[in-house]
């Protein structure tokens, strides 16, 4: 009888250690490989940009850009342009988000699109 009620003990133990380690590495800050992130917001906008406590109720996103649709009048072409956040009226250095308004978070390789774009950006802001 005393092995069965320690065989028990035994594994409840065990279960609760597995629940301890699960919750424990829900909750742990998610790791990026890459500088930059793309961070989704629920409104469908996209920005992009280094994501600082991004376990935290609000995250904050430097160093931020985002695309923009223009088009050209005469051609009727549109094209994306990447544009660093900033240059608005109200200069802002970053943005501090609500974790409830981001629906994902992404990396930005350096190799893609945007990821290229940001380091021409970033050379081009050094001379």
């Amino acid at each position: 009888m005393q092995k069965v009620i320690a065989g028990l003990l035994g594994a409840l133990v065990l279960m609760v250690g597995v629940v301890v380690f699960q919750n424990y590495r829900a909750g742990a800050e998610p790791k990026f490989p890459t500088a930059y992130q793309a961070v989704v917001l629920n409104g469908g906008q996209v920005y992009y940009g280094k994501l600082e406590n991004a376990s935290g109720l609000y995250p904050v996103l430097r160093d931020v850009f985002y695309v923009v649709r223009k088009e050209i009048p005469e051609t009727r072409q549109v094209s994306n342009v990447l544009v660093r956040r900033g240059k608005e009226l109200h200069a802002p250095e970053f943005m501090v988000l609500s974790r409830q308004s981001i629906l994902f978070i992404e990396p930005v390789r350096p190799d893609s699109d945007i990821g290229r774009t940001i380091a021409e950006q970033k050379k081009a802001e050094q001379h």
